[in-house]
C-alpha cells in the first residue's frame, strides 16, 4: 500500500477517534505502518461500536462504512465494521429505527 492511502487511512480514523472522545491518541507500538494503522483503525471502530446508542447506530453505521466501503471483503477492518453493523442493528432495531442490506447504512 502506497504512503498516501496509508496516510489517509491514519487521517481519517484520527479523525473518528477525536470526534468519539476526549482521550489521548493510543500509542502506537513500532513495527510496519500498515499493522499499525490497521490496529489503530480496529481500535476506533471497537470504540464507536461500544459507545453506540439506539439513537447512534445510524451514524456509526454511516461513519464506520465510510471507512472501509472501498476495502475488499478479506480487510480485517472491514471484517470487524461488518460485524459491528450487525451489533448496530440489533441495537438500532431494539431503539425503532433499523439498518438494511445486511449492516451497511442506507
Amino acid at each position: 500500500m502506497n504512503a498516501a492511502a496509508l496516510r489517509n487511512r491514519l487521517v481519517m480514523a484520527t479523525s473518528m477517534w477525536r470526534e468519539a472522545t476526549e482521550d489521548p491518541l493510543p500509542r502506537m507500538p513500532p513495527g510496519d505502518p500498515l499493522i499499525q494503522i490497521q490496529s489503530f483503525e480496529l481500535q476506533v471502530v471497537e470504540m464507536l461500536f461500544t459507545k453506540a446508542t439506539a439513537e447512534t447506530a445510524r451514524e456509526v453505521a454511516r461513519k464506520t462504512w465510510d471507512l472501509v466501503h472501498d476495502r475488499p471483503d478479506d480487510d480485517p477492518v472491514k471484517q470487524a465494521v461488518v460485524a459491528g453493523h450487525e451489533r448496530l442493528a440489533k441495537l438500532s432495531v431494539e431503539g425503532g429505527s433499523g439498518l438494511v442490506n445486511g449492516g451497511e447504512p442506507s
